[in-house]
């Protein structure tokens, strides 16, 4: 429409109008004239409002969609930024608590065998110097580590120092087949030789070859001079399966090593010797050991409670010489009362006497 005089009266007019329909619904209430145009307006016009609704509401719904999954994403970033952190922490506290304990068991293992260690941790595992079974741990020559030292953690025996830097150094473990121990075996002292089959199990060679061993037999290293490479009394493992005797100069048995190779991470050096042979000392205590414990302590307190029954039957007070019982009483344990002038008190027994030797008289003639 071209903006003219005549459109901007009639602009005029119809904005005129407007505001005095309006001013007469306000006024007029609940029975506003307007009411029946209005229903009238609603039942055109509304099946066209619905419709366009519809076809408004996806792409409005998705214009929502999309202004919300901003929102969404950082939510869900950040609860996943609380969950690795709360994951973390966890991690952290389990993994504080285990060295913790690794640390405790092996200055146990230290404490049992009187070795004097110097503590490191495992920092890397694979081939080195064409050994498929190795270590390189945090602490070297500066340190006071040297070749040919014994490692070991809370379980047992770890393996050899083999080379020696300033910082770190290699260790050789024993489950390598390059690695040989001398050993000795608990209860029967039988000596063998222990070597590394590159897995989780380790053979041992008896000089023997008619020493009794069984399943769940242990051993410990025998030891070397000066307490290099090996130290004694370092336990090694428990024997799983025995090979059938034959006519050989030497018996193999197998193996089970207390110390886990594919799970090391805190060791300890033994840097200086024990000044005696700790033996069986360092073995971890058999559970069956302290479950025969128990009934030996029992039939001790069985004993007593015995001793005590028997020692009641007859009751007195002894004098100064410590006289005990009366005339006539007799350790075969006839009742009889009577007195004894040993002291200054007098002895009384009111029940029947007992004793250990069937001739002796319990009493004063």
């Amino acid at each position: 429409m071209r903006d003219t005089k005549e459109s901007r009266l009639l602009l005029l007019l119809l904005v005129a109008i407007a505001f005095a329909l309006i001013t007469m619904d306000l006024r007029s209430g609940e029975e506003s004239p307007l009411d029946g145009p209005r229903e009238v307006a609603a039942t055109v016009f509304g099946p066209v409002e619905t419709g366009l609704a519809r076809a408004v509401d996806p792409v409005g719904n998705a214009i929502g969609a999309v202004r919300d999954s901003g929102r969404r994403h950082d939510r869900i970033s950040e609860l996943e930024r609380e969950n690795a952190e709360l994951r973390q922490e966890l991690g952290s506290s389990e993994h504080r608590d285990s060295r913790i304990r690794q640390l405790d068991d092996m200055l146990g293992t230290a404490g049992a065998g009187q070795y004097r260690i110097v503590g490191a941790q495992v920092i890397a595992m694979g081939p080195a110097q064409g050994f498929s079974w190795t270590i390189t741990i945090d602490a070297g020559r500066d340190d006071g580590i040297r070749r040919d030292m014994t490692v070991l953690n809370g379980d047992g025996l770890v393996g050899r120092v083999t080379t020696v830097g300033p910082g770190t150094a290699t260790v050789l473990l024993a489950s390598d087949p390059n690695f040989t121990v001398g050993t000795r075996m608990e209860g029967s002292d039988e000596l063998g030789f222990a070597n590394g089959r590159g897995d989780d199990t380790i053979d041992v060679q008896l000089l023997n070859h008619r020493a009794k061993v069984k399943a769940g037999d242990r051993l410990v290293t025998f030891g070397s001079a000066d307490g290099k490479p090996f130290v004694p009394g370092v336990p090694v493992g428990e024997v799983t399966s025995v090979e059938a005797a034959s006519g050989d100069l030497t018996r193999t048995v197998r193996i089970r090593p207390y110390v886990a190779f594919t799970q090391l991470d805190l060791v300890g050096v033994v840097v200086e010797p024990p000044r005696d042979n700790p033996r069986d000392s360092v073995l971890p205590e058999r559970p069956e050991d302290a479950r025969e414990e128990k009934p030996a302590e029992d039939a001790d307190d069985n004993d007593e409670a015995d001793d005590n029954d028997e020692g009641e039957d007859g009751t007195g007070t002894d004098g100064t010489d410590g006289t005990e019982g009366a005339d006539g009483g007799t350790a075969d344990g006839d009742p009889g009362t009577g007195t004894e002038s040993g002291g200054n008190d007098t002895g009384q027994g009111t029940g029947p006497g007992t004793g250990t030797d069937p001739d002796a008289i319990v009493g004063a003639d």
